[in-house]
Formats: C-alpha cells, structure tokens, sequence
C-alpha cells in the first residue's frame, strides 16, 4: 500500500526516458536525501557513524562530497522541473539539499572527541548506497535483460528496507559474523598456515581465497535449501518475483548470519586480514552483480566465472532449475558436484518461490521462518 502511495505521489503518466526529466528528477531526490543523512551524520557522527569506518574516512574527500551531492541535487532538480510537467521529484530534491545546506552543509565541525561504542550505521548505509546504485543502475537501464522491468517494480520498498536493515545494525552484525571464527582461531590457533600462506605472491593468496570462500559458501548455500528448517530462512531471499541489484538485499537476517559467519571460519584459519577485507569487497560487488537485470554476457567465460545469468537461473521458480546453481563466483564447482544448470541461450521466465506462500511485508518475513507450517 505504501509503495503503492509513493508511486502514485512521484510518477505520472509522461513517458520516462533519457531528456524527459524522469531520471534527473529521480536522481535530483536521490542525492538530495543522501545529502541530507549525510549533513545529520556530520552532526551526530558519535550515534550515527560506524567506528570500524572512521579510521578510513579522510574529510579532505568526504566534505567535497557532500557538497557535490548537495549541488548535485539543486541541478538536476531544476533541470527536472524544466522539463517535466509533474515536478513533485525535482522539488523533493531540491527541498533535501536546501535542508542539507541550512544545517550547515559539508562545512558542520566535528568538535566532540569520537569513542568506540554502540552505533548507527547511518554512514555505511548511505556510502554504499550511493556506490551501489552508481555502479549497478546505470547498467540496469541501459543494457538491461528484462527490458520491459522498471526500476521502480512491484516490492522495490520492501528491498530498500531490506538494504536499510542490513547496514544500519553493522556493529551488531559485524560482532555476530565474526564470533564463531574469532572464537575457533583463538582456540585453535592458525598463525602457521597463514604465515604459510603470505609466502604467496598476493594474486595467488587472493584466488585461493576465492576459492575456498565458494566451496564453504556452496556447502553452505546448498544446506540452506535441502535443511528444512534452514530453507525457511533463505525462502526469504527467493521470493523476489524480479532480480536487480537491490534485490541481492533481500534476506532474513539469520540468513544473512549463517552464510557470511560459517564462510569465515575457513578464511580466517587461512588468511591474513588484509586478503580476507579485499575478498570481503569482492564479494560485495560480485554478489551484487550476480543479481543485476543486467543482460549482456560473455559466453566464453560462462563456464569459469559466474554471470548474472547463472544465477537468474537459481532464482527461477521453473522446476527444472530448481535447486541448482549454489555457487557464488566458479560455476564449475556446481559441475563438480551435479548442481549446475545453465541452457545455452535465455532467461527465466519467472522468479520467486514455488507455491509457498509467504508474507509480503519486512515483518511478517521476518518472523515467518519462526512460525509453525500449517497442515495441508
């Protein structure tokens, strides 16, 4: 329903493609609201401010950022409202950026001395947000592989709290993640084999990590899917009816712990942090990508990296590629262990989950793996 509002307040019945003032009317409120969060983190960086982030954060870059984003959407606003009869879009980013301005803009001073502790992750929300969606929109609507599929399709919001929900608690999640290796190594204890390992040239040790990140994340993800109980949880990931990179977002919090905590345990017994942090980056952007309505291929590569397509399959909810595709960057390890399925040309016809039915609100999923089934 208030998707459905949104839509109704900001859309209109013009057409919205390039020079029609849709999409700098659309990124006008983009940047306005990112610079916006951003000026109150400026004010708030104790509360709102990750401290695992603020070590790396140089405000030589970051202050001529916000003040980017803030012309960013003052511009765009008015070139939207110049050119679209409806100019409700432009005035919303217009009105965030001249909030953003009055309360000081880049230029608020940080006065109070900034401690370890609880915190918001207001900050790593709206940096990869604004990384997210610079990296991975641009290629959805001009090379997408549903042409027909809008940005802003059916359950777009529920994403976005989906993505809000997983970087807003980052202390919390970042402790949990890390508990089960933290506690296994400090046991166990792996100075050994890491030392062992940094005797590699950083190429080599970077692929390995890759490599045995996929096969804990194929033991775990197909664990996911054939363990009832666990399915209940990753169910939530597959009842996107439609795939984009904002999609990739969707999952139950408990899911998202199993996948990324179990994944660690080998990493850290092998790998130095720093090979762990740039696989962690990694990652991010490929698992992203994976998910993009993104339709360009390259087809002699099909076979040893992972594109959008195989993975689209994994999503489908067409019975012959169900279960199938557990990998997450090598494809062939689904060959190795008769998990692959990708035919030669085409997409999947439809996504999402195979007559369950589940919630379609952020809570009712969220609770929904921890309710009884009712009996057929």
């Amino acid at each position: 329903m208030l998707e459905k509002k949104i839509n109704e307040f900001f859309g209109d019945d013009e057409p919205s493609g390039l020079g029609t003032g849709w999409w700098s009317g659309v990124l006008s409120a983009f940047f306005g609201v990112l610079a916006f969060g951003a000026v109150i983190c400026l004010h708030f960086p104790q509360l709102l401010s990750s401290p695992e982030l603020r070590p790396h954060y140089s405000m030589s870059w970051l202050r001529p950022l916000i003040q980017g984003v803030i012309v960013g959407a003052i511009v765009l606003g008015v070139v939207s409202a110049m050119l679209r009869r409806k100019k409700v879009l432009a005035l919303t980013g217009m009105l965030f950026a001249l909030g953003a301005t009055l309360l000081g803009g880049a230029s608020v001073d940080i006065n109070e001395p900034l401690r370890d502790g609880m915190a918001i992750g207001l900050d790593w929300f709206l940096l990869d947000l604004l990384l997210m969606t610079l990296i991975f929109s641009p290629i959805e609507v001009l090379w997408p592989a549903y042409p027909q599929q809008s940005v802003f399709r059916s359950e777009w919001l529920l994403d976005v709290g989906y993505f809000l929900s997983t970087h807003l608690p980052i202390r919390i999640t970042t402790f949990l993640i890390l508990l089960p290796a933290t506690q296994l190594t400090h046991v166990l204890g792996n100075a050994g084999v890491q030392q062992a390992m940094a005797s590699l040239p950083w190429l080599v040790q970077f692929f390995l990590a890759v490599l045995v990140a996929d096969l804990a994340e194929y033991w775990i993800h197909r664990a996911l899917h054939e363990v009832p109980w666990l399915w209940r949880f990753h169910a939530i990931h597959h009842s996107s009816k439609a795939l984009d990179w904002i999609a990739g977002s969707r999952a139950h919090i408990v899911d998202d712990l199993i996948i990324r905590g179990l994944m660690l345990i080998p990493m850290m017994f092998v790998f130095s942090q720093s090979i762990i942090t740039a696989y962690l980056l990694f990652v991010t952007i490929h698992a992203t990508w994976a998910h993009t309505n993104f339709g360009p291929t390259v087809k002699w590569l099909e076979p040893y990296v992972i594109q959008p397509r195989f993975h689209h399959w994994h999503h489908t909810s067409q019975k012959e590629a169900i279960d199938k595709n557990f990998s997450i960057h090598f494809p062939w390890i689904d060959k190795l262990f008769g998990t692959y399925y990708l035919p030669k040309e085409g997409w999947p016809e439809k996504y999402g989950l195979n007559n369950e039915p589940i919630p379609a609100g952020f809570w009712g999923q969220t609770f929904y793996p921890f309710t009884r089934r009712k009996k057929a």
